[in-house]
């Protein structure tokens, strides 16, 4: 017999026959679907606030943001989607060789927070937006280098997206595993995780780790050398805060050899760091910056390319010359719905003060942890910024040896039965998924965190057992 759900008493839900065309029909994200042969999936049905309903009727408190660091202000913000409805029937979609009215609001909005930046290119995921800022600098090269400055510096534990160009520029050797042959040009840099740094507790190893970037540049050769992508917090690699002198050492290499500095804010941009953006934590100025998540919160696919004037005006040339101009377009950033929520979402973050809340909020959280890394030796570290946050895992304090990955994951799922959803680091880099990673909407209360808390403490009581 059927069991019937109703998430408003004109729409019943039929949920049996939903978990069956879910599993005979799709193919999800991030999953192994042998084990849904004899499980049903999590069917996510309704959304408010914080909190999020599943097609069985159970309600959970999550602190993932939409599971990926996305849903910034929350679920069932009707004015962001009357926003967008009401874009829609004006004006839903034209290709972005016009302009529209919500992209040329949001982009003047949006460069107004971003001194000593000036352009923004709109397309629809963080991947492609990465994508645009490659195809930028191996242009330029064409155009100014005969193509020899083309390479792409990246960072071990950094993730930049899922096309097989973006994982080429991705330090997470799980995620890349299979994928090969990778796109060439793009050359790794160690992370700065002072944690598991020998010479981590050094107070010059922030500036020391940035030097091999110096190292990688004189290998490459400084006339090869286009970019450098980076985050400024590392997000699913463990959440990784660069160290004092790392960013301004970086920022001096970049200068010294002529090489863009491509900041990738796909995670932290808009707010989740208690700044608009994760790089304003650091004294630098970027040349390139994507984002992507939390421009929208989720509400609609939208993502941007920013760069300064002076690297925009690198291709400014007379209509004579066929070539000399960004040749080229996204389909799906040509559509007005994700403007239309950026507008709306960055509006809800000022009226309601939401940076003031991320770093309150944030700050009370790292302090609860501290609290609970002092009881729990399973415990190892905790960094963060603002509502984004790591928890690393470690069998032995001592010798900071990570926890298996099963044990971690065992912490997610325990905490997931309890009605609170955290995430994790998970087949991404050998030997270290160990870091639980929790990243609350932007609105959070302290009871929120609080409800939190007390899940992952019980969690971690009996991981340890």
């Amino acid at each position: 017999m059927n069991r019937t759900l109703t998430s408003d008493a004109a729409n019943p839900l039929d949920s049996d026959k939903i978990f069956s065309d879910d599993k005979q029909f799709m193919w999800h994200h991030l999953s192994q679907h042998k084990p849904l042969q004899t499980a049903n999936p999590l069917v996510i049905v309704h959304g408010d606030g914080m909190r999020v309903r599943d097609l069985n009727g159970k309600t959970y408190l999550d602190a993932t943001s939409g599971g990926v660091w996305t849903v910034n202000v929350g679920y069932g913000r009707e004015s962001i989607a009357n926003a967008v409805q009401q874009q829609l029937v004006k004006m839903c979609y034209f290709a972005n060789t016009a302009g529209n009215i919500p992209a040329a609001r949001f982009a003047e909005k949006l460069l107004a927070k971003m001194p000593g930046l000036s352009r923004v290119y709109y397309s629809n995921s963080g991947s492609e937006a990465n994508e645009k800022g490659y195809k930028i600098v191996r242009q330029l090269a064409a155009l100014k280098n005969h193509g020899q400055k083309h390479k792409i510096v990246y960072r071990a534990r950094d993730y930049h997206g899922t096309t097989i160009t973006a994982l080429s520029s991705s330090g997470q050797a799980q995620r890349k595993d299979q994928y090969e042959p990778f796109t060439p040009g793009f050359v790794e840099i160690p992370d700065c995780l002072a944690y598991h740094a020998p010479n981590g507790d050094d107070p010059d190893y922030g500036v020391q780790a940035a030097r091999e970037l110096e190292k990688v540049i004189l290998r490459e050769g400084p006339d090869t050398v286009g970019s450098v992508i980076l985050e400024p917090i590392t997000a699913g690699g463990g959440v990784i805060v660069p160290p004092p002198g790392y960013f301004e050492t970086i920022t001096e290499i970049c200068r010294k050899y002529g090489v863009l500095l491509h900041l990738d804010e796909v995670v932290c941009g808009l707010g989740r760091t208690g700044k608009w953006f994760g790089y304003q934590h650091f004294d630098l100025q970027p040349d390139i910056v994507t984002m992507a998540k939390g421009i929208a919160s989720g509400y609609a696919a939208v993502s941007v390319t920013i760069t300064t004037e002076a690297l925009f005006n690198e291709f400014l040339a007379e209509p004579t010359d066929p070539l000399h101009y960004f040749r080229d377009i996204s389909t799906f950033g040509g559509c007005t719905a994700g403007p239309a929520a950026a507008l709306e979402n960055l509006r809800i973050i000022e009226q309601e003060k939401l940076l003031e809340n991320v770093v309150a909020m944030g700050d009370y959280l790292m302090g609860r942890l501290v609290e609970l890394q002092d009881q729990h030796p399973i415990i190892g570290d905790v960094r963060g910024k603002g509502l984004f946050v790591g928890v690393e895992l470690v069998a032995d304090r001592a010798s900071r040896q990570p926890v298996d990955e099963a044990t971690a994951a065992a912490v997610v799922a325990d905490c997931l039965n309890q009605g609170v959803m955290i995430g994790c680091t998970n087949r991404s880099i050998p030997g270290y998924n160990n870091t639980l990673c929790l990243s609350p909407a932007l609105i959070c209360q302290k009871d929120d965190l609080d409800e939190i808390l007390a899940a992952l403490e019980q969690a971690l009581a009996r991981a340890a057992v």
